[in-house]
């Protein structure tokens, strides 16, 4: 699944190559993946596109109408919004000469397995565009096409940036505090703080030094600083890592970038010591025993806990 890393590098990409220009075609190809229907999605065409941006894992390209005065292109008041989550499966292909060729909606899942089908394509009036594709047979992709971002009840409800000044040490402590829980679920909850997934957060915690089951409770001021500093550290460095990459090439720069997510049975990149996983029903989580749980292996099964 893309992370705030890899949508942040799409949006830059987005911002660079579509803004000022203007949309000639808009067509949905799976209807289950479009959210909503006023307005209309054709009426993305002919406007102009204001820009592209971020809302935790949520793209969002702004465009304005056809029918907004003259001159007024980009201002935050006309501008209609396609927001887009790609959840697992899902992913934006930009092509310099988009096809033009009539697409056909369908109402099912379609295109299962692991071949990619495509639910929406963008063309613009110098022929570049992009389809938003989706792999699998659990179709998650979700497009929103709206007025106002907050209108999607998943962006209004959006924790801190983590990258965001305002994510201080104080504001993670607080977190913790909440509620006790186990931190990797605390960094994956999208309503306490965006844009971290299953990945990164596996990757912040190795940085961090820490158990992905500790108790968030149980965190000392220094270890909260920990973590806070491992957020940072983690995730800037896959921004500047993806930043000015396309996006044909960034599933492969995260996949490369990872220090132990994804690296089960691999060497850890600090100690030395093999790469351990715990697998769920849907996902899986990799960590360094050595590294974070002071030599002591997970049980590798739902709801693990530290072995005795």
């Amino acid at each position: 699944m893309p992370e705030l890393p890899e949508v942040e590098a799409l949006v830059r990409f987005l911002d660079d190559r579509a803004t000022g220009r203007t949309v000639v075609a808009a067509d949905v190809a799976q209807i289950a993946a479009l959210k909503t229907f006023d307005p209309p999605v054709t009426a993305l065409v002919g406007g102009t596109v204001a820009g592209a941006r971020r809302h935790g894992k949520w793209l969002d390209l702004a465009v304005s109408p056809s029918t907004a005065p003259p001159g007024a292109h980009g201002a935050a008041d006309d501008a209609l919004h396609l927001v887009f989550h790609l959840a697992r499966g899902g992913w934006l292909r930009w092509s310099e000469k988009a096809p033009t060729t009539p697409v056909r909606p369908r109402l099912g899942g379609g295109g299962g397995g692991k071949i990619a089908s495509l639910a929406l394509r963008v063309r613009f009036d110098d022929g570049s565009g992009f389809d938003l594709t989706e792999a699998g047979t659990r179709k998650r992709l979700a497009v929103h096409f709206v007025r106002d971002p907050a209108e999607v009840r998943a962006i209004e409800t959006l924790g801190v940036e983590p990258l965001d000044p305002a994510f201080t040490p104080e504001v993670l402590a607080g977190l913790m505090a909440a509620r006790n829980q186990q931190v990797k679920g605390l960094l994956r909850d999208q309503s306490s703080i965006a844009g971290i997934g299953n990945a990164y957060s596996d990757d912040i915690l190795h940085a961090a030094r820490t158990s992905p089951f500790k108790l968030t409770r149980s965190f000392t001021p220094d270890e909260v600083a920990r973590v806070h500093a491992a957020v940072g550290e983690v995730l800037g460095e896959a921004v500047a890592a993806s930043s000015g990459r396309p996006a044909a090439e960034l599933k492969d720069a995260k996949r490369s970038g990872m220090r132990v997510h994804g690296r089960t049975g691999k060497p850890c990149p600090v100690c030395g010591d093999t790469v351990r996983e715990v697998s769920f029903a849907d996902r899986s989580l990799q960590y360094c025993a050595t590294c974070q749980t002071g030599g002591q292996v997970l049980a590798d099964r739902r709801l693990s806990r530290l072995l005795k």
